[in-house]
């Protein structure tokens, strides 16, 4: 009899043992999953230059915490592991999020770099407003003259840093501006606006005109030296 309940005793302690075991692992998961999920959240926080800037750190940091969390699962049961596992996923899914933002910034940045019209474009109208189409349709009855006001300042602002290809695409740009007016005045256009807009071209034009001259005098001299 007193040795059914020795083993009794020793069977249920193992089984303490076990189940407690089990919870210890289950917590130290749960913990790193926790830091995990935290550390995620916490770079929502972060401004876009300072995520850019320190990305190789961020990265470094996410990968040895997700690795620590996977590593937690090793010893759970399958139905705790799978539903931890899901955890895990959700937070790289949120992280290749911040990633794939970095990533797509980082090859617009490189592709307009590259770009030297667009660089341009982006200078007169703001980034990504115009590209290569030449494309004008964001250009309303409401908005139009700011439009050119706003060209015609940046336009007086650089004009001494024009190269000759420079003065091609600004031509470009001004035609295409000046044909999306054309549409402009038959979607109500107002004559003040339209006045004011007259105004702008009047004082561009001949200023264009000189500077794109003087550009190409420069240059030409330039390459004779």
């Amino acid at each position: 009899m007193k040795k059914g309940i020795l083993k009794f005793g020793l069977f249920s302690m193992v089984l303490l043992g076990l189940v407690s075991c089990k919870n210890d692992e289950k917590e130290l998961a749960d913990k790193r999953i926790s830091e995990l999920e935290s550390y995620v959240d916490s770079l929502k926080t972060v401004a876009a230059a300072d995520m850019e800037s320190n990305w190789d750190q961020i990265a470094a940091d996410f990968d040895r915490k997700s690795t620590e969390a996977n590593a937690a699962l090793t010893n759970l049961d399958e139905e705790t592991r799978n539903a931890s596992q899901q955890k895990i996923d959700a937070a790289r899914s949120s992280y290749d999020g911040f990633k794939v933002t970095l990533e797509t910034k980082a090859a617009e940045t490189t592709a307009v770099a590259s770009n030297p019209n667009q660089m341009l474009r982006d200078r007169f109208f703001g980034a990504g407003k115009v590209g290569e189409d030449m494309n004008f349709s964001w250009v309303n009855k409401d908005n139009i003259l700011s439009v050119y006001d706003a060209f015609f300042q940046s336009y007086k602002d650089n004009k001494e840093n024009f190269t000759r290809e420079d003065y091609d695409e600004v031509k470009l740009m001004y035609e295409a501006l000046d044909s999306r007016k054309n549409t402009v005045e038959k979607e109500g256009l107002s004559s003040e606006d339209n006045g004011k807009i007259a105004s702008i071209k009047f004082k561009f034009g001949p200023m264009f005109k000189m500077n794109r001259i003087g550009a190409k005098s420069r240059e030409t001299a330039d390459a004779k030296e």
